[in-house]
């Protein structure tokens, strides 16, 4: 029995420090970096460990120290749902990058208890205290701008494209598994006016993209800034969850569509997105959103190749 009180208050003390953490981090410093998905986990495996431990007068064994950091997690995780400050989806792709820093920190917890008790509280609170001066120090820190682009052969002469491409109809429902998860897909493309100073509605499930034309060349490059963007994703949640990432931490900057004639009267068309996040570490989460991106112009391409084969050339409904 006292094992078990052990578990459960060494687990309810951290996690709760860690959702205050958490709401700190969202609301008051804005921050989704190394301190929320590599500082944070590590601090729930050490510190869920090294409560259990304290002035415990048996030795913890290493899978016990591995369990109480994933039922530390599993707690932490299921209060983010419950408070409403995350969704499904947010916490399944990050959950790869905390299991690593969980484990490590369990096991520096199990290494300190068993070998030097002592010092435990003392880097706990080390621990604890560098959470908001790493944050402090890498909100300043600026983002990157990344380039994803997608490309497409498409039977038909780059004028039949070129018509497709500045707006486009209704597209059919989606059947990729990522789209049903809640991430924003287009539905169709509107255009207000010709040439540069053009306003393109690139319109998704979550709101408009509001894209005033910068290169008008046709039937060869469109190119265009965004002035106004929506959510990136509506969150899974059994409650309506308006995270602060949603706003202003996956920015879409530019976008364009190269249109290039083929030797075989083809056309080879490409679509280019210039984004920056502030999400970090960026190693991570970079691979996600370039992926997500590529499969956004996928959708699109595949639209505008069905539709420029069919000789299809618009309007929007």
């Amino acid at each position: 029995m006292a094992s078990k009180n052990r578990t459960w208050i060494a687990v309810s003390v951290i996690t709760i420090v860690s959702w205050l953490i958490t709401a700190v981090i969202f609301y008051q410093l804005e921050d989704y970096g190394f301190v929320l998905f590599l500082v944070l986990p590590f601090f729930m495996g050490f510190g869920t460990v090294s409560l259990y431990g304290y002035r415990n007068p048996n030795k913890i064994s290493y899978s016990l120290s591995w369990k109480l950091g994933i039922i530390t997690l599993l707690a932490y995780a299921a209060g983010l749902l419950f408070f409403a400050m995350e969704g499904l989806i947010c916490i399944a792709m990050a959950t790869p990058l905390g299991l690593p820093l969980i484990w490590m920190g369990s096991t520096l917890g199990y290494w300190m208890v068993n070998k030097q008790p002592g010092k435990t509280p003392t880097l706990m609170i080390i621990l604890a205290g560098s959470i908001p001066l790493i944050s402090f120090i890498e909100k300043d820190t600026p983002p990157e701008l990344n380039a994803v682009v997608t490309s497409i052969e498409i039977a038909a002469d780059p004028q039949t494209v070129w018509k497709n491409v500045i707006e486009f109809p209704q597209l059919d429902e989606p059947t990729e598994f990522l789209f049903k998860t809640g991430i924003a897909y287009p539905i169709n493309a509107k255009i207000e006016g010709e040439g540069v100073g053009a306003i393109r509605h690139c319109n998704f499930t979550t709101g408009s993209f509001v894209e005033p034309v910068t290169v008008w060349n046709p039937p060869h490059l469109l190119k265009f800034d965004v002035l106004e963007q929506p959510a990136p994703m509506k969150e899974l949640s059994f409650w309506d969850v308006d995270a602060p990432h949603l706003h202003d931490y996956f920015v879409s900057k530019q976008g364009q569509f190269k249109l290039t004639a083929l030797p075989n009267g083809h056309t080879l068309l490409e679509g280019t997105t210039w984004y920056y996040h502030n999400i970090r570490p960026a190693f991570y989460w970079r691979p996600w959103s370039n992926y997500i991106i590529h499969e956004i112009h996928g959708r699109v391409l595949r639209h505008i190749k069905t539709n420029a084969e069919k000789g299809k050339s618009q309007p929007a409904n």
